[in-house]
C-alpha cells in the first residue's frame, strides 16, 4: 500500500469549512491503512510538507499516493501531480473540468458518483461516502428549540417567509449562524431541523456533495425537512427518513412542520432505516469502504506505472479512455446518415 497524501489548502481558520473537516476526518480514519499525512498548497504551515517543496525534491512517480478534492483547485493540483499516483476524492459534481484518463475517482455520495460515472466511464469509480463522527447521537436532552435553522447554506425562502411565518405562528426558532461551541448540544435541543440548500448550489452551478447537516440532525433525533437535491436524495428518503420542505405552498410547510413541533413522535425517522442509513455512514464502515477502494487503486497504479519484483518488470499499460461527446455525436449523425443512404 502506496503512503497516501491528503491535498488541502490549509488547515487553519482561514480555510474551516465542511470539506476540510471531511479531509481530516478521513485522512485520520485512513491513517490506520497506509502511512497518512496532510500536504498543504497554499500556505506554509508547521507540522505539515508544502506541495510545492514535496514535487521539486522527489523524483516522478515518487513513492505515495496524492488524494486530491479542492474543487476549483483540482484542474492546477493534476497538472502539477502529472504522472505521479493520485485519486480524485470528489464532494460535488458541475466543476465543468475533466479528468485524466485514469485517474481514479472517490465519490462521497451516488449522485456525485453518477457525474463521474457520466463524465468520466473508463476511468476507476468508487462510492466513500463521508463518515458520521461519534459524537452526533440522541443524548436525551430536553428539546426546547421547536424549529432549527442553519443560516449558511439556507434559501432565502427559509429565511424571510418561513421562519418569520413559524415565529408568527408561536414557534421557538433558533436560526444559528457564526460559531457554537457544541454544536452537538444545540441540535439535541431541537425538535425540527430545517435544510433548503438548493437555491444556493443552483447559484453556484455546482451540486451538494454529501449533505451532512440533515444526517447529523437525524443522528441526533429531530425531524428533518429538506430540500432533496443532488446528494440529499441519497439520504432523504421522503416520509421514511425526512421530509421535502418546500412542498408546494407556505401554507403547507406551516402545517406539517408544526404539526412536527407540537408532536414529533409521528414525523420521526422510520427507526431500522435510519439504522441502517447511520450504520452504513459510521466511521468503520468508511475505514472499510477506504480499505476496499485504496487496496484497487494501487493495483491500478502498479498496472499503469509498471510493476517491479521478483527479478521482472511488468511494463506500464496505458489507461481507457473514453470518446469525446462530439465524437460520439458525430458518429450517430453517421449512423443515421447511412441507415437513409441504405433505404
Amino acid at each position: 500500500m502506496r503512503p497516501l497524501r491528503f491535498l488541502v489548502p490549509g488547515t487553519g481558520a482561514r480555510f474551516r469549512c465542511g470539506g476540510l473537516q471531511v479531509e481530516l476526518q478521513t485522512a485520520g480514519l485512513a491513517s490506520a491503512l497506509a502511512p497518512t499525512e496532510i500536504v498543504t498548497y497554499r500556505v506554509r504551515e508547521s507540522g505539515h510538507p508544502f506541495l510545492a517543496d514535496l514535487v521539486g525534491a522527489e523524483p516522478c512517480p515518487g513513492p505515495a499516493l496524492w488524494i486530491v478534492s479542492w474543487g476549483f483547485d483540482v484542474p492546477r493540483q493534476l497538472r502539477q501531480l502529472r504522472g505521479r499516483p493520485l485519486a480524485y476524492h470528489a464532494h460535488s459534481g458541475g466543476y465543468s473540468f475533466d479528468l485524466p484518463a485514469g485517474v481514479p475517482v472517490l465519490a462521497v455520495s451516488r449522485n456525485t458518483l453518477g457525474y463521474w460515472g457520466d463524465r468520466a466511464p473508463r476511468n476507476p469509480l468508487f462510492l466513500v461516502p463521508n463518515a458520521l463522527a461519534p459524537q452526533w447521537c440522541d443524548r436525551g436532552l430536553e428539546r426546547d428549540i421547536d424549529v432549527l435553522v442553519q443560516a449558511r447554506k439556507t434559501s432565502a425562502y427559509v429565511l424571510n417567509q418561513l421562519v418569520p411565518a413559524l415565529r408568527h405562528a408561536g414557534l421557538r426558532v433558533e436560526v444559528q449562524s457564526g460559531w457554537v461551541d457544541d454544536l452537538v448540544g444545540l441540535f439535541n435541543r431541537s425538535r425540527v431541523f430545517l435544510y433548503d440548500s438548493a437555491d444556493y448550489w443552483r447559484g453556484r452551478g455546482v451540486s451538494e456533495g454529501f449533505g451532512l447537516p440533515p444526517l447529523e440532525a437525524l443522528a441526533s433525533g429531530c425531524v428533518v425537512f429538506s430540500s432533496l437535491n443532488h446528494a440529499l436524495a441519497d439520504t432523504i428518503d421522503p416520509g421514511r427518513l425526512g421530509h421535502q420542505i418546500g412542498a408546494g405552498t407556505l401554507g403547507a410547510d406551516l402545517q406539517r412542520i408544526g404539526s412536527a413541533a407540537h408532536d414529533p413522535a409521528p414525523w420521526r425517522a422510520d427507526p431500522q432505516a435510519l439504522a441502517r442509513l447511520l450504520a452504513e455512514c459510521g466511521e468503520a464502515r468508511l475505514q472499510q469502504r477506504w480499505g476496499e477502494a485504496l487496496a484497487a487503486i494501487n493495483v491500478h497504479w502498479d498496472r499503469l506505472l509498471g510493476v517491479e519484483g521478483a527479478g521482472a518488470v511488468v511494463p506500464p499499460e496505458p489507461p481507457l479512455r473514453a470518446p469525446p461527446p462530439w465524437q460520439l455525436r458525430w458518429r450517430g449523425r453517421v449512423g443515421r446518415l447511412k441507415g437513409w443512404l441504405a433505404r
